[in-house]
């Protein structure tokens, strides 16, 4: 059985409206997978506190990086 990695994904907030302690705008947030949450039109990120938090959708728009600076970023501490 052979098993898959994915790469790490990556949003970028472009409103911060209701979240503003958790949020910057223009700033770049990993996302999480969170098949049951994207359902609902919310995204899991990691917000500036350094855990995971659900928001919604509409406050991000996707990230498409190169494979090797989404592996890179994702070894960052």
């Amino acid at each position: 059985m052979s098993q898959q990695t994915a790469e790490p994904r990556y949003v970028l907030c472009v409103s911060n409206e209701g979240y503003q302690a958790s949020l910057l705008v223009r700033r770049m947030y990993r996302l999480l997978p969170d098949p049951e949450a994207a359902r609902h039109g919310l995204l899991r990120v990691i917000d500036e506190s350094g855990e995971d938090y659900l928001f919604p959708r509409k406050l991000f728009v996707p990230m498409a990086l190169p494979k090797a600076l989404g592996r890179k970023l994702a070894t960052v501490t």
